[in-house]
């Protein structure tokens, strides 16, 4: 017998554990998507107050997006850094009771006329002025005004100096990233200049000292950022409630991974890619999806044993308690598109790193909790490579009602190991996909959940996915909310208008919450 065949999996799913799983349920809401003043949601007193709801509504998990620094499209999936967080998030509030902000500085700026929308065109003209004011007048600035010298402030100077030495591995090569992106007028770094793009060592030295007050900024834009979150994320999980988030499987780009690592990837000499990530013609695209995020070299990180892997797994785990892993298809096997293409239909599937990637990373991950995202199509490798890490996978109900086959969507082909949702960020709500897809689909979908009308189909997805055998379901707010398609998050292979959608102030209300606990208790999902 093949001693591979008898390896122990990753992350084993013994018997014993499912015996001792316990059912829960949970709600997806981007931080962005939280009610603001300023424009986009942070981790203001809303966030605090969502985690309040959630404990009223008998939820465990609160579900968020990535939380890395978005760029061009404005998608947490094309990140400035996967290490790195966004700015975005940083509550202004919390800023004018430290006294680094006046109200009145604030309201100088127009964060946008429509509370239900985000609008990032203001946001970028706003946020970043009102940042770099906050650092100036901030006892963390590389040169303070008198006031900040005072001996009072040295506690909170030796706290910033120490959290720049404790994340030097990645912040110093991002905030000087970050300056330089600002010195070239915002150019993707392969634009640059050949000696700072290529890193080499006087042009480093160079602008090192040169931008040496722009690079304090971006390490004090990261360390308010992690005090923020992590003050969140600490009461979140006092009150019993735990953070989903993301692992985007690539990076982007243009991001201060690829041009401070350009040997993790497929780039030629001149750090431009030969080749380009995305995903075949499918349900969502009849193109493709291409998404052009650089391709590793895995050969380059299986010589180094994943420690760049590593890295990224021990980010998340700081940011998140469960890390949902995006495109775990991908890590089987893959699928690149010569850079020159402009569709994604003339790609090829390559074979990616496997199991001996999920076996690296095992120590890191330890008994924390893992979720694979296994949508979209998979192969009977892709089935064993899931079995053999012991992560639960995702069902969709939205993808349930192919009147054509028995699908693995259905609930009546679940088994417990896996996570349901009615719908994630990439699908329309459930209203809005009760309304527009394809009627036989709807028809079909009716008989499976037993109605007779779209009126009633929303409340019964929702109940269908908590009466389900799943042991964690996962619900969009916009479906409790009962919202169309205007409350969409992202319509994959779409530019312009995703990743904009806001809840308005006081939706998250005593009479909802109720709602939510009755259907945790009836469905013996609740968080006690």
């Amino acid at each position: 017998m093949d001693p591979a065949s008898q390896r122990s999996p990753a992350c084993p799913f013994t018997p014993e554990m499912e015996e001792n799983m316990k059912r829960s349920c949970g709600v997806l809401l981007p931080v962005a998507s939280l009610p603001s003043k300023y424009g986009i949601g942070c981790f203001s007193t809303e966030a605090y107050r969502f985690v309040d709801f959630l404990v009223k509504a008998g939820q465990s998990y609160w579900q968020i997006l990535p939380l890395g620094q978005t760029g061009y499209g404005d998608s947490p999936y094309q990140s400035f850094s996967t290490f790195a967080g966004n700015p975005y998030f940083i509550d202004l509030e919390q800023l004018i009771g430290a006294g680094y902000l006046s109200r009145e500085e604030t309201e100088q700026f127009n964060f946008g006329s429509n509370p239900s929308y985000i609008e990032y065109d203001l946001i970028y003209m706003s946020r970043y002025l009102l940042l770099h004011h906050a650092y100036e007048n901030s006892p963390y600035s590389l040169h303070p005004s008198d006031v900040w010298k005072q001996s009072a402030y040295n506690r909170d100077r030796y706290a910033f100096e120490t959290f720049i030495t404790n994340n030097k591995e990645w912040l110093e090569d991002y905030a000087l990233y970050s300056a330089l992106k600002g010195r070239f007028e915002n150019a993707a770094w392969t634009e640059w200049d050949d000696d700072i793009r290529l890193r080499q060592p006087e042009a480093m030295k160079k602008w090192h000292a040169e931008l040496v007050d722009d690079i304090r900024f971006y390490c004090f834009l990261q360390y308010m950022f992690f005090l923020q979150w992590k003050a969140v994320k600490d009461y979140a999980n006092k009150h019993g409630i735990s953070i989903i988030g993301d692992l985007p499987i690539y990076v982007a780009m243009d991001s201060a991974d690829t041009w401070s690592h350009p040997e993790y990837f497929k780039l030629d000499g001149e750090g431009r890619p030969s080749v380009v990530a995305g995903c075949p013609p499918d349900a969502f695209s009849a193109t493709g999806q291409l998404w052009g995020n650089p391709i590793y070299d895995w050969d380059r990180h299986r010589a180094e044993n994943f420690s760049w892997w590593r890295s990224r797994m021990e980010r998340a785990f700081f940011l998140y308690d469960a890390v949902r892993i995006d495109h775990f298809r991908g890590f089987e096997s893959y699928y690149e598109i010569p850079a020159q293409e402009n569709t994604a239909m003339n790609g090829t599937w390559v074979q990616g790193p496997g199991i001996e990637l999920f076996d690296a990373l095992q120590e890191t991950i330890g008994g924390r909790q893992v979720i694979a995202e296994d949508l979209g199509f998979l192969t009977p490798e892709v089935h064993k490579l899931l079995e053999e890490t012991g992560y639960p996978g995702m069902k969709v109900l939205q993808f349930a009602f192919d009147a054509k086959s028995d699908s693995e969507y259905q609930p009546h082909n679940y088994n417990r190991n896996c996570v349901v949702y009615t719908g994630t960020h990439d699908n329309d709500t459930t209203r809005g996909w009760f309304e527009n897809t394809d009627p036989e689909v709807r028809d079909y979908a009716y008989k499976y959940l037993g109605i007779t009308g779209k009126e009633t189909a929303v409340d019964a997805m929702i109940r269908t996915a908590m009466m389900s055998v799943a042991d964690i379901c996962i619900i969009p707010i916009q479906d409790y909310l009962g919202l169309g398609n205007e409350a969409r998050i992202n319509t994959p292979s779409t530019l312009g208008s995703n990743w904009k959608w806001r809840a308005l102030p006081g939706t998250f209300t005593d009479k909802l919450a109720e709602h939510l606990l009755g259907l945790a208790r009836i469905y013996a999902r609740l968080n006690q």
